[in-house]
């Protein structure tokens, strides 16, 4: 093996037709020999491009529909054949098989099919067999073949060829034989986490996540931490598939807490009414629904003004001019929305460092595929905390009923609380949040921070009293004791969600009782570590 290998002959059989014709001509002027399949064939042939069917090389045509026409050793023999092992050599003359030199192939869309939905037989047909099968041996064998599975990849491979005199190096070849191998091994995640999930096996022997780098960061958490952002190609909206229309590129925390926001908001249905959430290091700092957007985000702004400066905001409705300029009032770190008008990406522009992302949509809450997290060692899975709580899923434990206004904000409380890290205790009242306690060992702790914060509220606002007062307490899991219950009642809290399930539930609805709360339990906590 040397560090140039000249390319000679080529083999191109692809399903994304992109950049083909150019592709080809580039080759076809530089004196490669192309062979090709099927539909590339007469792309190919139809642009003037010389080229020599595969079916002429193997003696056998294309056959089942296009199932069998490379899986033959006159291809793989080309591909896989050393030559500089006088074995091989001799094996390649006696049996008549050229080399190949290079193999530029991209795989039956099976991603694409599976992210519109299609069904079983179809998603079956998507399986590429040949194109994994010829890239997996023509990367093997990097030391002579070069490998090309991107699109993206076609100007570096045409700008190396004529660096070269129509050589590649062998740098070259290792990268792209890198490429080929991550790009298999994505699309046989994708195949594998398809079909387990088909046949219904929740927790398959063997588990393979694969994505797409989309960006290079700066640095992670933290700036002595390297990061990446890696897509998965899936169809549910979010940050992911989100355009940026201005401002510096989103860094590793950007990206992390634009997705609690965005995954927060999406909890209150548009066809509602406006909502706004404000997000600082992945826990809410406010939320609320109002008459219009403008409103919904001063309501979620006053819950803790010191905590949104350079905050997160999502909206669940497109963003409007108002509300725009409203934002700008405060310096903030991103804000994301379905959309966004004209008026108000204007408004926005005037803010280099603000960055706006817009999806065609919100995610749906209902919806969702599986959160990991890597240990020493492993890995945990789990399904997304998709569990959603209605009016006939509440159970009232207290003599006292919550009125139906209560009962509105009870159920927002325990939305917001889903997305607060535990333990949460999350007030609410008329509709938007006025204290959040998150992230305590202590459910009493958590209890005493959202109450002290709502106190604060009033300080800023220049209430005259707690806006806890009067307000919707929600709590993340069962309170084991009455403790941080008989602190929300302190702070002013009518009625309270919780899931219930404590051994001491009978003592903490006695207490409860005695303070004069209504009291509901969901039977379902949400967890968020």
């Amino acid at each position: 093996m040397t560090d140039l290998s000249p390319v000679r002959r080529a083999l191109i059989s692809v399903s994304d037709k992109t950049g083909l014709v150019d592709l080809g001509k580039a080759l076809e002027g530089m004196g490669i020999e192309i062979l090709s399949t099927g539909g590339s064939a007469k792309a190919l042939r139809d642009a003037g491009v010389a080229v020599k069917d595969v079916s002429e090389v193997t003696n056998f045509p294309e056959m089942m529909d296009g199932r069998v026409k490379t899986l033959h050793p006159m291809v793989h023999g080309g591909l896989l054949a050393l030559r500089d092992n006088d074995d091989h050599v001799a094996a390649m003359n006696e049996h008549g098989i050229g080399a190949i030199d290079l193999l530029v192939v991209n795989l039956y869309p099976f991603e694409a099919a599976l992210a519109r939905g299609a069904d079983y037989d179809e998603m079956i047909e998507n399986i590429d067999i040949g194109g994994p099968a010829m890239i997996r041996a023509a990367a093997k064998n990097h030391g002579f073949v070069t490998t090309i599975v991107d699109v993206e990849d076609y100007g570096a491979l045409l700008d190396e060829l004529k660096t070269n005199d129509g050589a590649t190096t062998y740098a070259f070849r290792q990268r792209q034989a890198q490429i080929a191998y991550a790009r298999t091994g994505a699309y046989d995640a994708a195949v594998s986490g398809w079909m387990a999930g088909a046949i219904g096996e929740a927790a398959p022997r063997r588990r393979v996540v694969a994505g797409e780098l989309k960006q290079v960061m700066r640095y992670g958490e933290n700036p002595h931490q390297d990061a990446a952002f890696y897509v998965d190609g899936s169809a549910r909206e979010g940050v992911a598939t989100a355009v940026q229309h201005q401002g510096k590129e989103l860094s590793y925390n950007n990206i992390n807490d634009t997705d609690a926001a965005f995954e927060l908001v999406a909890e209150f249905d548009p066809a509602d009414g406006p909502a706004v959430a404000v997000i600082k290091h992945a826990n809410p700092s406010g939320v609320a629904r109002g008459a219009t957007l403008l409103d919904a985000y001063k309501k979620a702004f006053d819950c803790d003004r010191t905590s949104a400066f350079g905050g997160i905001v999502a909206l669940n409705q497109p963003l409007d001019a108002d509300t725009a300029r409203e934002i700008t009032q405060i310096f903030t770190e991103v804000v994301i929305a379905p959309g966004a008008s004209d008026e108000a990406k204007e408004i926005f522009a005037a803010k280099k460092n603000l960055r706006l992302l817009t999806t065609a949509g919100l995610p749906d809450p209902l919806i969702g595929s599986q959160t990991i997290r890597q240990v020493a060692g492993g890995y945990l899975f789990q399904n997304k905390d998709n569990g959603h709580i209605g009016l006939d899923d509440l159970k009232v434990v207290t003599k006292k009923a919550p009125t139906d206004e209560q009962l509105k904000d009870l159920l927002f409380a325990w939305k917001v609380a889903k997305h607060v890290k535990s333990n949460a205790i999350v007030y609410v009242k008329d509709g938007a949040t006025v204290g959040v306690g998150a992230g305590q060992m202590s459910r009493l702790d958590s209890s005493t921070i959202a109450a002290t914060k709502a106190g604060r509220m009033a300080a800023e606002l220049g209430l005259s009293e707690s806006p806890a007062i009067g307000s919707a307490v929600a709590s993340d899991a069962f309170f084991p004791f009455p403790d941080g219950l008989l602190e929300a009642a302190a702070a002013g809290a009518t009625c309270v969600i919780q899931p219930g399930g404590s051994m001491r539930d009978d003592e903490v609805i006695k207490a409860a009782d005695e303070a004069g709360l209504a009291m509901v339990f969901t039977g379902m906590r949400h967890f968020r570590h």
